[in-house]
Parts: C-alpha cells; structure tokens; sequence
C-alpha cells in the first residue's frame, strides 16, 4: 500500500497543477464562446486539432522513452544527453519543414485562407518539444513543485494576452485609437490571437526550464540512441493513432460533415467534449505521476498486486467523476456560454464513458511497456485509429457530430479490451475485473434512472435532489464493499474506523 501511498501524493501534485491549469485555461471556454463567433470558434478547435497531432512527431515517443531508459543509473547521463540531442537537431528539422509547407497543412485543416496560423503553430510545437524532456526529468526527480509552478504560471500568461488582445485592445481602439497600446493590435488578426497568446506561453515555458534544458552535454551516443529508437518508433506509431482517436474527429468533421457550417459544428462537438473536463483532468494527472511511478515500482517485489490496487482506486475514481459530471450536466452546460452549445449535450455521457476506458486503457498499457513491447500497443492503437476512422467516414454525413462521440466510445472501448486481453497473456496481473465492470454497469444505470426521474417534470431542484442521493449512494456503497482497503487510506480511514 505505501506504494499507492506514494504514488497518490504524486497525482495530487501533479493533479492539482494539472486542475489548476487547465481550470483556468478550461475558464477560457465560456468567455471564448462568448467574445468569438461560433465559425470562429471552430477555427481554433481545428488548429488545437493539428497541433497535438504534429507533437507526436516531433517528440517521437522520447518522453516515454526517457523513464524507460533512465532508470540504469550508471547511463543516465548518457540517455538525458543523447535524448536531448536528438530532440534538438530533429526539433529544427520538423519545424523547417513545417514552415515550408504550411499553406498545404493549412488546407489540410479547411483553414486555407490562414496560413499564418500554421506558422504559428510550428513554434508552439517546436517549443513544446524542446521542453518535454525537461518536464520529464522534473518528475522522475520527483520536483512536482516547480513543474506546477511552471505549469500555472505559463497558463496565467496565457489568459492575460488573450485578455488583453481579444478584449483590452478592442475597448482601447473605440475609445483612444492613438493608444501606444495600439501599436501591436490588428483586429483583422481576431482568433490568431489565441494562437499567438500560445506561442509566448510556449516561448516563456522555455524559459523557465532554461536550466534543466541545459543541464545536458553535447554527447550523443549512436548505439544508445539506436536502442532507445527501437524502444520508442513503435510509440510513434501509437501516438499517430491515439491522435487520430483523441483529435482527428474535430478535423474530419470539418471534412466530411453536411450541415450548413461545418465550422459551427466543430465548435458544438469541441464545447461539449470539454464538459469530460474532471474525468480528462484526473487522467492527464494520473498519467504524470504513473509513469515514472510503473517503471519504478517494476524493480520491487511483486509490482503486479500494486498496480491491480492502483487500476481498482482509479476505475472507483472515474466513476465517481462520471456521476458528478452527467447528473449535473443541467448545471455544467453554463460553462459553455451560449445556448447554441447546449444542442450537443446529448454527446456528453457517450465521451464520458469513452474517456473512462481510455483512462483504464493507460492502466493497462503498462504491460508492454515493462516488457518492450511497444509494437504491441503500435497495434491496438492503429485498431483503434481503424475504427474511428471508418465510424466517421460512414457516419459524419449522416449524424455529424453524434457520429464522432460513438466512434471514441468504440475505440476506447475496443482498445481496452483488447489490452486487457493481450496483456493478460504477455504480463498477468490480477486486475479485479469483475468488481471494476459491475461499478461502471452501475454508474450508468445510475444515470439512466436520473434520466428517467428528470422525464417526470418534478422541477430543477429536485432533479438535483435526487442526483445528490444517487451520487452519495454509490460514494457509500463503494465504501463498504472496499471498507477494508480504503482503511489503509491515512485520511479515509479515520472516517471509516
């Protein structure tokens, strides 16, 4: 237990970085529906589409290469400075080549008439890729302190230029358009300001972890770097086809979809998808302190009971999550401004739950990363990729964005089978399945008998009412049926003794 213990610390650093961050940046949301047009709001999901895709390639699965190989402490100078070499040389190469052809990445995302949005966006990347290894070794030192530090900060700049750009400028220019305050301000530029606000906090980022960035040598060791390739190219292809899961949709619904503004819809489908903001929160999170956490743990005795105790507190949290999340959706569908949002709320439990078995796909996904045998999870990813890709093909046309929620939940869904069963056979560790699918049956029913009770008109209040006891009913339940190892727990415990 003291290793959940620990590892649970980790979460609630990272996690209250990660909270913190990403609240303030997810407090953007309402005030950008609001400020932006609803086509343009789409424009900006579609570049927020392309960028998570492109980091896969400039990073090429290094971070995660990085906690596998660093922890052969007689080389783990080596691996910092080979890692960090390649990622330099290979960083100037990608963002060239990006800058080069930026018109046709533009038309790549229905945005052709703004290249500048490309460019742009390729420094974000490049910088981004520049940090991620400094990141990383802030948490394998177990520094969530400054990482958080850095995270928040960076998010705050952010809003402040937004701020500034979208709201300040516009009020300065009505009222004193020969401000010195001007001089900086096109209001052609619009939603490009958020684009821009991102590269100065990228840029800024940078600059905070200048000293970790250089704390490598100019060494690059051939026969490492070979080996560490071999570790991570599969991971490449993995995180081509988690983006194309996670992402992708937004631009294929661009593509593909027949309503009068495929833009408006963009901005509908990204809106709610935010509204998994608890659930995406917690996992982002878990996954910071997770991974370097497993490859630790891998060297103790018996890491697999620790890590079927770590999926069963995880899947016991999501769950809770889902509850919080889809039995107040009446009161979450504020956060996203306008009403003209609220039409796609419909989606929000589908990507609940799909992002629930993405969460327990990265519990275990820890299989073939301990036994490298990451051209295994290469292949449930591209698996996943199929099937997204052939759900919205068929489907966009037919049912927009619905057709975009139902092709993740069978992804993820079908991702996660499928490592738990291969997984199983490669790297047994005895997860309580049955115990953790009948909690996740019963949040949904749970859902379904809200739904059914909201149908009976008794009014708000006492939707909300009965939303409380269900979400306090299940709390409860799981606390007696795992009584004995909550008890463990050093806070919870003291309650249940």
């Amino acid at each position: 237990m003291s290793g959940i213990k620990k590892l649970a610390g980790q979460t609630i650093w990272y996690g209250a970085s990660s909270i913190a961050a990403r609240f303030l940046n997810y407090l953007l949301t309402p005030y950008l529906t609001a400020t932006l047009l609803t086509p343009a709001y789409g424009e900006m999901n579609l570049v927020y589409a392309l960028i998570p895709f492109l980091n896969i390639i400039f990073t090429y699965g290094l971070e995660t290469a990085y906690f596998r190989f660093v922890q052969n402490k007689e080389r783990a100078d080596d691996v910092y400075n080979t890692i960090t070499v390649s990622l330099i040389i290979s960083t100037i190469s990608f963002t060239t080549l990006l800058l080069l052809f930026r018109q046709n990445f533009a038309e790549l995302i229905s945005l052709k008439e703004h290249p500048e949005y490309i460019t742009w966006s390729a420094f974000i990347i490049g910088f981004d890729a520049l940090t991620t290894i400094s990141f990383a070794k802030l948490r394998q030192q177990g520094r969530p302190i400054k990482y958080a530090s850095i995270r928040i900060a960076s998010i705050l700049i952010n809003i402040i230029i937004i701020v500034f750009f979208l709201s300040v400028c516009p009020a300065i220019e009505k009222n004193n358009p020969d401000s010195i305050f001007l001089f900086f301000y096109n209001e052609n530029i619009g939603v490009g300001y958020v684009i821009i606000a991102n590269l100065v906090q990228s840029a800024i980022t940078f600059l905070f972890l200048w000293q970790e960035f250089f704390s490598f040598r100019w060494k690059f060791k051939g026969a490492l770097w070979k080996e560490i390739m071999l570790y991570s190219m599969p991971l490449i292809i993995a995180g081509f086809g988690g983006m194309i899961n996670e992402t992708f949709d937004r631009i294929m619904l661009g593509w593909w979809s027949t309503a009068a503004s495929p833009k408006t819809e963009v901005a509908i489908y990204s809106g709610c998808y935010k509204l998994s903001i608890l659930i995406t929160l917690f996992i982002q999170a878990f996954r910071l302190g997770a991974e370097p956490f497993f490859f630790k743990e891998a060297q103790g005795e018996n890491p697999q009971r620790i890590y079927a105790r770590v999926m069963k507190f995880f899947v016991i949290v999501i769950c809770c999550m889902f509850l919080v999340v889809a039995l107040y959706i009446d009161i979450w569908k504020y956060f996203l401004g306008k009403s003209v949002y609220w039409e796609g709320l419909k989606v929000v439990p589908i990507l609940l739950l799909a992002n629930m078995f993405l969460g327990i796909y990265y519990n275990l996904s820890i299989w073939y990363k301990l036994s490298n045998k990451t051209l295994s999870g290469a292949w449930i990813t591209l698996i996943g990729a199929v099937i997204t890709l052939t759900i919205n093909f068929f489907f966009i046309p037919t049912f927009g964005y619905m057709a975009c929620a139902w092709a993740t939940f069978a992804c993820y869904g079908t991702m996660m089978v499928i490592s738990y069963a291969w997984g199983q056979k490669a790297y047994r560790i005895p997860y309580a399945w049955k115990k953790l699918l009948a909690y996740i049956v019963i949040v949904v029913i749970l859902y379904f008998i809200h739904l059914l009770f909201v149908n009976l008109n008794f009014g708000v209040w006492a939707d909300r009412g009965f939303a409380t006891v269900l979400l306090a009913s299940f709390i409860i339940f799981v606390l007696n049926v795992e009584k004995k190892d909550f008890q463990r727990l050093p806070i919870i415990g003291r309650f249940l003794k």
